[in-house]
């Protein structure tokens, strides 16, 4: 049996990046997927991937209720699996130290990072909690992606705090909904990603300087991750194999949360 098998999932931010393999991948291991994106015509998938896509900007709660009903049509009224992947980073509307970020780098950022996620997990959980166990148990389970700078700062060469912040309450949102939730039987779980080559990660992928200081920084990928790395993680998290697992942070970085890191 594939690993999620008859499994209907939401993947909201799913059209590109780590979204996009995760929404791959969990298709290939059986489950019905949904994926969201603020572009869905970037997103390219297989004619016969199986997947549709609903465009949806995780800022609009409108949007965000739009894509539920929307998604719950596709999935036959049940949903499984959220993963939040969608995010942003606000280096270009002046993102960085506490003395130097902007108030539109702040207030952009939270809103799409936090904010957002908290409005899908509602929506999702709300949900949930109206339906049956699974045959495992399980009402549904809910993962978001943080990141490990909300817990392992850099700040040299990675210090934006409006990003650090709106993962940092990534974390305390799923790890308390895990606590309030786990005795009506549904997940919540963390997968922080260290520096991963994205299109958002870009700038620092193509910064010699680095890509010298990931060398050490993540020294078992030495460099930046793939998104196939995270995809895997997400997909473990979800599966019905990790069904005795809330509350936790999986950090997928290389080594970063452990490594000092050398210029």
């Amino acid at each position: 049996m594939k690993r999620l098998e008859g499994k209907t999932c939401l993947i909201v931010g799913g059209t590109s990046g780590i979204g996009r393999a995760c929404s791959v991948l969990f298709r290939s291991e059986g489950a019905e997927v949904v994926a969201s994106g603020i572009d869905v015509d970037s997103a390219r998938f297989d004619d016969e991937s199986g997947i549709p896509t609903i465009e949806a900007d995780v800022r609009d709660r409108t949007a965000i209720d739009l894509l539920f009903d929307r998604a719950l049509d596709f999935l036959g009224g049940r949903l499984d699996v959220l993963l939040h992947v969608a995010g942003i980073g606000g280096r270009k509307l002046g993102d960085g130290a506490l003395a130097d970020c902007t108030d539109l780098a702040w207030e952009t950022v939270i809103d799409a990072n936090a904010r957002g996620v908290f409005w899908t997990n509602r929506a999702a959980v709300r949900l949930m909690r109206a339906q049956t166990p699974d045959q495992f148990g399980i009402r549904g389970s809910i993962v978001n992606v943080g990141s490990v700078l909300a817990r392992s700062p850099s700040p040299e060469r990675f210090g934006t705090i409006a990003y650090a912040a709106s993962k940092g309450a990534v974390e305390a949102l799923t790890i308390a909904s895990a606590s309030a939730y786990a005795a009506e039987r549904i997940r919540f779980n963390v997968v922080a990603p260290g520096l991963i080559a994205t299109p958002m990660s870009t700038r620092a992928v193509e910064d010699p300087a680095i890509m010298a200081y990931l060398a050490t920084k993540q020294p078992l990928a030495g460099g930046p991750g793939t998104v196939d790395d995270v995809a895997h993680a997400a997909l473990y998290l979800c599966e019905p194999t990790s069904r005795l697992i809330t509350g936790v942070v999986l950090s997928v970085d290389g080594g970063w949360s452990v490594s000092e890191g050398k210029a």
